[in-house]
This record gives C-alpha cells, sequence and structure tokens, in this order.
C-alpha cells in the first residue's frame, strides 16, 4: 500500500462522500488511488469554486468537505476559499500537492511555501514528510476541523511520499463531546434575564445548527422573550413567529436598532466579532450576555458581561428549563417597533416597475421558492435587502456570507446545495459582478446535470461600492463596465439563458426555470437608484416612535 492508497482509506474513514478541486501532476498518485474509492471526485473549472462548494458542504453537514489542488497557483487560488471557511465557522481540508522532497530535479519551480502560507488562515496545516503518518494527520486534521469553531485545515502531500510504501494504519473517529457550561454562569445568566424589564434575544451564525435552532425555538416560546438575529443567523427560528422583530443587516441607525437600544439585556446567542456587527456595544449601555461554544474576543464594539461557554443547545435548555415569564418584563414597545419596522419593509415590495427593485425582486423569489427550498447569495448591494426583508423559515435556506463577505461564491454555493439537496429547488442570486469571478462553474454545474436557477441582478457595476461611493459623498468614478450577453453565455455552456423585459414577465420566468429541468440563467436588470435615499438618507432622518 503506497501513502495515497491510505490516504484515501483515511478519507473514506472521516466518511467523506466528495472531492472537489483540479488535480496537478503532483496529485497523480492520490489520483490513481482515488478510483477505487467511493469517494466521487467533482472536477471544477478554478481552484476557487471547487474551495468554495468543499467549504459549503461543511457548513451544510458538520463534517469537513475536501477540497483538492496541485502546488504553486493551485494553491493560491484556494486562499480566498480558506479564509471564507475560516471566518465563517464551516469545516474544510485542503489537500494540496508538492513538488518531492527528498530529491529535486526542478530546482525551485512553481515552489511556494504553502505549508506557512496557510498558517494564518487555518486552524491546522502541515507537510507530510513520511508516508506512515498520513492516517494521525488527516485524523488530527479533521478532529480540529469541526471542533468548535469549526474552520478551515491543510494537507499538504509532496509527490515522492505520496508513491512511497507504508504500513496500512487508520484512526477511529470519535464524536466530540462538548462540555456544558458551569452552573454559577448559568445561575448568573437566570439573575440577570429574571431582573430585566425589557431583554432582547439575538440569533447569530453559531446558532444554526438543528440541536440548536429546537432548543432557542422552545426557549422564546417558553419566555416570550422577543428576538432579532444577524444574517447568519438567519432561519434558525421561523421567522414567521409572532416574537421575530427583524434582521439586523446593518449595523445600526436601522429601524431595528430603535428596538435594540431600548433594551435593558441582550441575550447574544452564537454570535462572534468576525461577523459584521449586528449593533455597536457602547458604554453604559444595555448589558449582554455572551452565550456560545467559546469565551467572547473583546472588542471596542463588543465586550459582553457575562460569558456562558458550553455547548449551545443544552446552555439554552438550561435557561429555558429554569424560566418562566416575569412580571416585570414589558416587551410592548419591542412590538410596536416590530410594527414600524414591516412597514417600512413593506415599502415597494410588490413594485412592478422594470429594471425591478431589489425589494421587489425578494418578495418574488421568496414567493416562488417552498419553505425548505434554498436560496444562495454572492456578495454585493442586494444582499442587505435580502437579510432585511427575506423570511427564512428553517435554518440554512438562506446561504450567504457574512464574514469574509467575498464576491464569487454564489453560484458554486448553490450548486453544492443543490448537489446534497436534490429534492429542494435551489436558486442562487449574483450580481453581474460576482457572477463573472466564477462563471466558469456553469459548465460544472451543467455536467453535475443539476436543476439549478442563477439569477444575475444586472447593473453593468460594481453596486455596493457605487452604493457607499454616493454615500460617501464621491462623484461616480471608476465602477461601471460592460457585461457579455448573459444568455448566449448560458446558452454556450448548455444551460438555458432567459432575460425577461418585464416585472410580470421575471416573475413567470422564475417559476417557470424552477419547475424545469436543467441549469437555467435569468440575467434581469435591477434598479438600485433608491438605495442612497432609503438606506443612507432616510435612515439618517428616521426618529424612533414612542
Amino acid at each position: 500500500m503506497k501513502t495515497s492508497d491510505l490516504l484515501v482509506k483515511a478519507l473514506e474513514n472521516e466518511g467523506v462522500e466528495y472531492i472537489f478541486g483540479i488535480p496537478g501532476e503532483e496529485n497523480l498518485d492520490f489520483l490513481d488511488s482515488l478510483q477505487h474509492s467511493s469517494i466521487k471526485l467533482i472536477i471544477t473549472r478554478h481552484e476557487q469554486g471547487a474551495g468554495f462548494m468543499a467549504a459549503n458542504y461543511g457548513r451544510l453537514t458538520g463534517k469537513p468537505g475536501v477540497c483538492l489542488s496541485t502546488l504553486g497557483p493551485g494553491a493560491t487560488n484556494l486562499i480566498t476559499p480558506a479564509a471564507y471557511a475560516q471566518l465563517g465557522g464551516m469545516p474544510m481540508l485542503i489537500i494540496t500537492g508538492q513538488k518531492p522532497i527528498k530529491a529535486s530535479k526542478q530546482a525551485l519551480f512553481q515552489i511556494v511555501d504553502i505549508v506557512n502560507m496557510m498558517r494564518p488562515i487555518t486552524k491546522f496545516t502541515k507537510q507530510v514528510v513520511h508516508g506512515n503518518t498520513i492516517g494521525a494527520v488527516v485524523r488530527e486534521a479533521c478532529r480540529l476541523a469541526v471542533q468548535e469553531r469549526p474552520g478551515a485545515v491543510h494537507i499538504e502531500l509532496p509527490e515522492d511520499i505520496a508513491a512511497e510504501e507504508v504500513q496500512d494504519r487508520i484512526y477511529v473517529v470519535e464524536n466530540i463531546r462538548r462540555p456544558d457550561a458551569d452552573n454559577t454562569a448559568i445561575k448568573d445568566a437566570l439573575e440577570m434575564i429574571r431582573k430585566a424589564n425589557m431583554p432582547l434575544l439575538l440569533i447569530g451564525a453559531g446558532a444554526n445548527r438543528k440541536r440548536a435552532s429546537k432548543a432557542l425555538t422552545r426557549f422564546v416560546e417558553k419566555t416570550g422573550i422577543p428576538f432579532f438575529n444577524t444574517q447568519l443567523g438567519k432561519g434558525v427560528i421561523d421567522e414567521r413567529h409572532d416574537s421575530y422583530l427583524g434582521t439586523a443587516a446593518l449595523s445600526e441607525s436601522d429601524y431595528l436598532h430603535c428596538a435594540i437600544e431600548r433594551a435593558d439585556l441582550i441575550i447574544n446567542v452564537g454570535h462572534d466579532v468576525v461577523e459584521k456587527p449586528p449593533f455597536f456595544m457602547k458604554d453604559g449601555g444595555a448589558p449582554v450576555i455572551h452565550i456560545n461554544f467559546q469565551p467572547a474576543e473583546v472588542d471596542p464594539v463588543y465586550f459582553p458581561q457575562l460569558d456562558v461557554i458550553g455547548d449551545l443547545a443544552t446552555s439554552i435548555n438550561r435557561l429555558s428549563d429554569a424560566l418562566s415569564p416575569q412580571s416585570n418584563w414589558d416587551f410592548s414597545y419591542f412590538y410596536r417597533v416590530k410594527q414600524e419596522v414591516q412597514q417600512r419593509l413593506g415599502l415597494y415590495s410588490d413594485d412592478d416597475r422594470f429594471p425591478i427593485l431589489p425589494q421587489s425582486a425578494v418578495t418574488t423569489i421568496r414567493a416562488a421558492l417552498g419553505e425548505k427550498d434554498i436560496l444562495a447569495l454572492d456578495n454585493g448591494l442586494y444582499k442587505i435587502w435580502f437579510a432585511r426583508n427575506y423570511q427564512c423559515y428553517e435554518n440554512n435556506t438562506l446561504l450567504l456570507d457574512n464574514a469574509l463577505a467575498t464576491m464569487g461564491a454564489g453560484l458554486p454555493t448553490a450548486m453544492l446545495a443543490k448537489l446534497i439537496n436534490p429534492e429542494r429547488k435551489v436558486v442562487a442570486v449574483c450580481g453581474d459582478g460576482g457572477f463573472m469571478m466564477n462563471s466558469q462553474e456553469m459548465e460544472t454545474a451543467v455536467r453535475l446535470k443539476l436543476d439549478l436557477v442563477v439569477i444575475i441582478l444586472n447593473d453593468n457595476a460594481y453596486g455596493m461600492i457605487k452604493w457607499k461611493q454616493q454615500g460617501m459623498g464621491f462623484k461616480d468614478f471608476g465602477l461601471s463596465f460592460d457585461n457579455p450577453d448573459f444568455v448566449k453565455y448560458a446558452d454556450s455552456y448548455g444551460a438555458i439563458g432567459h432575460r425577461p423585459s418585464s416585472y410580470i414577465e421575471f416573475d413567470k420566468m422564475l417559476r417557470e426555470s424552477l419547475n424545469t429541468p436543467g441549469v437555467h440563467l435569468i440575467d434581469v436588470a435591477i434598479d438600485y437608484s433608491l438605495n442612497h435615499s432609503i438606506l443612507n438618507e432616510g435612515l439618517k432622518q428616521k426618529i424612533c416612535i414612542l
């Protein structure tokens, strides 16, 4: 048995189903070993696409998603996905090749210090220098990838080590038992919640797991405490719930922040400072209870007064067991704010102008998708509108990135979601800028015979940056461009391209595409002209209700 055979066996032992990537000559022994495995190799058209697919496999399953590249440029192309997984808390294993280390005939050709390059953006990175260690290296890497806080890990397998004969040894995969919070922390949290007059629950990315979702739903129903969420916490509790106030898509000054500012206690579950802040803590402001798997990282805008550290679902269930509604609690103001939020968010939601407004795009897409269907967002200006306006009914049905917030991840994310959830409808929403960063993966989607709808919200510009430019008082400069004919572009890959010319036609095309097999691309013109007046000027002038 050679090292590459043992590597495949170790990955099978970890339950790996897919490897996404682009092999090079330094991976050929591994490729040969993979032929006889149950693991499916999915070739992508760029390493970035492979990395985003692997990271989202980790996000949706809780198991490490695996991606593969050669050395040098292949490995450097995985830097962004590694950071994406690390900041987003997604378990991912990166395997890269390397030139022979015992003897070299190519000097420094293509050689980059990949291990040290990966060190700042992964939880673990290691070069395999002897084949007999590969089983232990894989076990340790996968253990660390899923251990809280989950993230990216990296193994470098040199070409000569991959080919050498080794002893057959792999290690038992043991379930991780997360410790429970200590009794004093639970007791202190209970005291703070009972004494508060207007406690408010915040749900973040770390709570976006099934066990935590059930525990938090029970907590809200048992106590009646209203809740809001971060962008990455959407769907943890069904957002049709009476106690749902809204999503903090912006860090401050939104209508929802009227409720946040009035609260005298924030119960913050599953959030960390990696995600864009849902609000800014201030000296003398409401105290915060931090409930998470790990202690809070103190930051100028986040310095909680109490840490409750342990298994998140267990901590919430213990609080639920001991809590009942208190006579001093008064949530009436929160629900007045909720009415205000709903009224404001409802503006333009059914506007039928064309090019379409982002608000009406959200309404149309939400109406076309079922409760369990999945929407994957790239990164752009539309993300704010989806975060604010798109109601999620289940966890991980809106997949967005609010940590690294990279462009180019939307299409690969949707592809992975469809690959492992073939029974659900899946839609990717991308800006024209973000779509073009990994548009070549349309070929991969067609080759995999995925039933997928890709919506391009097209403004012929980097719209998010243009909005920021306008908001900061700068002149419109340097952010507009031309696009290819996206319908012909889709057709060239064997996908089906559409271009609606009205709001009604967009709605019809979307519904027909969702119910017709194949990869569909809908190129729809978007109108961002109201964003400045609504999000910049309007929110600055808002006055919180009394």
